[in-house]
């Protein structure tokens, strides 16, 4: 028997219609670009989530502290001090009798004037700045020292054996009064010996680069071997004004101090008799034997220009002192120098 099969009609599911566009990768396309976008929304949403969100003013100050940042990096270079500039062009003559001298602007760190500036000098009671310098780089001011046997002679405040007086007492009656008794007094308080104190004064000086100085004591009694420069005067000196409590004591003109048990008193009055007497003058020190002549170191600040005189060796040190003031203050003026380079 002969089966005849039904040919089934074609129908439009049946039919594979091929389109002249590939729409459906298109709809792909846009559709994965699409979700990449709100993958990308999302994780920036959850970045400003997590981190409490930034908008314009949070990003101005972060830019601002930024901006400081940068700033505290990198300073601005400092502002020049006025430079001095001699104005007359004139100089000292034979009228200044030292026979060294070193005159120094101490915040431009230029020298105004200089004489035998290298010459090896005795510095007499001017020793007693470098003494002051290493007492307070190892004692407190409160330190309570005992004074041993006396034997000091020239210059001293009359001490007692036995009697106790603080290290601040102490500095005032070397300072001021250039009590001899009272500067071996701080060196025998060293707690390794009056020997390792006058070391510790020489190892200050090759900190300061004072490279011509010697001590072989804490007085500024004449030795051989105890020498100094006027230029490494004027630079100790410009260490010592920089403490606080050296220049606070070296500028005034008399005090009275006692012992701490307010048994014994001292009278002390400021060898320096320009104080109270050149405007100006703010100490720091004088120093005399007969082999090291007149010496003096003194400290001006007039006008806000700040600076040291050194004269040693002088026959009348008050008066060239004096005279070498009014020649820095009448002949020089102090310039604001803008610093600029060149390739």
């Amino acid at each position: 028997m002969k089966v005849t099969c039904m040919k089934k009609h074609n129908s439009f599911f049946q039919h594979k219609h091929k389109s002249p566009f590939p729409w459906g990768k298109i709809f792909a396309g846009m559709g994965a670009v699409f979700f990449l976008f709100l993958l990308g929304g999302f994780f920036v949403w959850l970045m400003q989530k997590s981190s409490g969100g930034t908008n314009g003013t949070e990003q101005k100050f972060i830019l601002s502290k930024n901006q400081e940042l940068r700033t505290k990096n990198f300073p601005a270079p400092p502002t020049p001090h006025p430079y001095p500039v001699n104005k007359k062009n004139l100089y000292p003559g034979d009228e200044v009798s030292a026979e060294s001298v070193v005159i120094l602007d101490v915040d431009s760190h230029v020298y105004l004037y200089k004489r035998n500036e290298s010459l090896l000098l005795f510095p007499a009671s001017t020793t007693k700045i470098m003494t002051a310098l290493v007492a307070l780089d190892n004692y407190e001011l409160d330190d309570v020292v005992t004074i041993g046997t006396q034997s000091a002679v020239g210059q001293v405040i009359g001490l007692v054996s036995g009697e106790k007086m603080t290290v601040e007492n102490l500095l005032y009656a070397a300072l001021i009064h250039s009590g001899n008794d009272a500067a071996q007094a701080l060196a025998d308080h060293y707690k390794d010996g009056t020997q390792a104190f006058i070391d510790k004064m020489n190892e200050k000086a090759i900190a300061l680069h004072m490279d011509n100085t010697h001590f072989k004591n804490p007085t500024g009694y004449d030795d051989p071997e105890h020498k100094m420069t006027a230029m490494d005067l004027a630079t100790l000196s410009k260490a010592a004004i920089q403490n606080k409590t050296i220049a606070k004591m070296v500028a005034i003109p008399s005090i009275s101090i006692a012992d701490v048990t307010h048994t014994y008193f001292h009278k002390l009055t400021n060898v320096n008799q320009l104080l109270g007497k050149i405007p100006g003058v703010a100490g720091i020190k004088t120093g005399w034997t007969e082999a090291a002549g007149e010496n003096l170191v003194t400290f001006v600040d007039r006008d806000g220009h700040r600076v040291i005189f050194v004269v040693l060796h002088s026959k009348d040190r008050f008066g060239d002192t004096t005279k070498l003031i009014d020649w820095v203050y009448s002949t020089y003026s102090w310039e604001d120098i803008t610093s600029t380079s060149t390739n």
